[in-house]
């Protein structure tokens, strides 16, 4: 079984990258064999700065490998450095309806959020079915925002099977519900785009800043606290055991503490969850050599698989 997933180097990874792309799949490394790019084209959309988009997509490497991506299972590359998936996305655009694209509900979304529409954002949903179809994926795991690009990728796939024979492979999307979305501190879907996300390599002053001001009602202190709906448990449950998730909920509903001491317990069980994600971390910014090691071997196993599924598309449309 392949696997497929990508990651955009738009800014730092938060919570949400973490447990709704990252853990997902550094866990799924070990069932088949993974591809995980790092979607630096598809990031031109919104990013315009040389140097901001280096250095992102060296930092998104360095977050992937210190939470735990073994190179030796996986294939961990920059997406620009397989030009072939550019090549396949033109193809497959000959083939994809317009209507389908605009139906596609995140261009809509980033351009009412202010992100200037471009003919990029609007035919993203294409190089994405590139992404997913030149690597001859089985199983690409998402978030639940993400679930109608698999859907697109595998309806342009049929369209050009359809049209030229059974060249492409059909993609499935995994998705876990129970980190399908994770709240940032004012209770959205975390964000950078919203700015209310925790980020991983955050210092401790700041990390533990931001979680005892996550966003809380007024209950009082000695009232029970309501446990549907509340940030502060949501967070909890992704790094808690079952036995600690439910003596919080039991304290919730009893009363008498204060949303203060939660958040304090929060932030500990946070802080100690990513505390071997922040040491490999500092090894990997020590040895900056092995970050490109690790990215350029990588990049020469997806281009022998990206080569010959583009070969096979070339021949069936008439190119050799």
């Amino acid at each position: 079984m392949r696997i497929l997933s990508g990651i955009q180097p738009s800014g730092r990874l938060h919570l949400g990258n973490y447990f709704g792309m990252m853990r997902p799949a550094i866990e799924l490394q070990e069932k088949g064999e993974a591809f995980y790019f790092i979607a630096d084209y598809h990031a031109l959309t919104s990013i315009q700065n040389p140097g901001d988009l280096r250095r992102f997509s060296r930092e998104v490497a360095m977050d992937l490998l210190a939470a735990g991506l073994d190179p030796g299972r996986s294939a961990l590359f920059r997406q620009s450095d397989v030009p072939e998936v550019t090549e396949l996305s033109w193809i497959l655009s000959t083939v994809t309806p317009m209507g389908l694209l605009q139906r596609c509900h995140s261009y809509k979304d980033k351009v009412a959020r202010g992100i200037s529409a471009s003919h990029g954002l609007f035919a993203y949903p294409v190089l994405m079915a590139a992404d997913i179809l030149i690597y001859d994926s089985d199983l690409v795991p998402v978030g639940r925002d993400q679930k109608q690009h698999v859907e697109v990728a595998r309806d342009i796939a049929i369209k050009f099977n359809e049209a030229y024979g059974e060249v492409l492979r059909m993609p499935e999307p995994e998705i876990r519900d129970e980190v399908a979305v994770v709240p940032g501190l004012d209770g959205q879907k975390m964000s950078k785009s919203y700015d209310n996300g925790i980020y991983l390599s955050e210092p401790e002053a700041s990390f533990r800043k931001k979680v005892m001001g996550i966003k809380t009602d007024s209950t009082p202190v000695e009232a029970p606290k309501a446990v549907e709906g509340s940030l502060i448990l949501q967070l909890y449950r992704l790094v808690a055991t079952e036995g600690e998730c439910r003596a919080m909920e039991a304290s919730f509903l009893a009363g008498g503490t204060g949303y203060g001491e939660y958040k304090k317990e929060l932030f500990r069980a946070l802080w100690g969850h990513f505390a071997e994600y922040r040491r490999r971390r500092a090894e990997l910014e020590a040895s900056p050599a092995r970050v490109d090691e690790v990215l350029a071997g990588g990049a020469a196993r997806a281009r022998s698989v990206a080569r010959a599924v583009l070969g096979r598309v070339r021949e069936a449309v008439g190119l050799c």
